[in-house]
């Protein structure tokens, strides 16, 4: 009895992705869902590895400058500040959405004079680096507390810290 090899293996490995004719296809296919989930889950990390004592100081300085926007009667920077699904809550309900927090907020802005003002004291960053809270005291022109507020800030994929929810209390 003889036994002769077939010319031809019956199972062949495919080392090339048939649709694409490319080498390493199936490679492709497997490094697609790690690459897929490292560009999803990257806006989770802290921002650009700075610790949160750092991301702190940037909600703080936004905070600073947001409140600067009232002190010099400039509608148009406050609302750079505002996050494009920010809501704000005042004594009428809640302004959803930048273009409504503007138009709410717009006559606050008129006049020569801020109504009020505010300064951070307490400032808090997540983990993540994402989001922040802000709090502090409100004052009246005459420098008398009339209120406190708390924002809640998100980093944006601009690299820029923007409001997303904002409340003012009674002191």
């Amino acid at each position: 009895m003889s036994f002769s090899r077939p010319s031809k293996p019956h199972h062949t490995i495919q080392r090339t992705d048939p649709e694409s004719g490319y080498a390493g296809g199936m490679l492709m296919r497997l490094l697609m869902p790690v690459a897929l989930a490292v560009v999803i889950l990257a806006p989770c990390r802290p921002a650009l590895g700075q610790g949160t004592e750092q991301l702190a100081v940037q909600v703080r300085e936004a905070e600073t400058a947001f409140a600067a926007t009232m002190a010099s009667r400039d509608h148009d920077a406050f609302g750079g500040f505002v996050a494009d699904e920010a809501v704000f809550f005042g004594r009428s309900g809640p302004l959803r959405g930048r273009a409504a927090v503007l138009e709410g907020w717009r006559p606050l802005f008129e006049g020569p004079a801020a109504p009020f003002s505010w300064r951070p004291e307490v400032v808090e960053v997540l983990a993540s680096g994402t989001l922040a809270l802000s709090s502090g005291s409100v004052w009246d022109p005459a420098g008398k507390q009339i209120g406190t507020f708390n924002s809640i800030w998100r980093l944006d994929t601009d690299g820029r810290w923007r409001v997303i929810f904002d409340k003012g209390c009674n002191p």
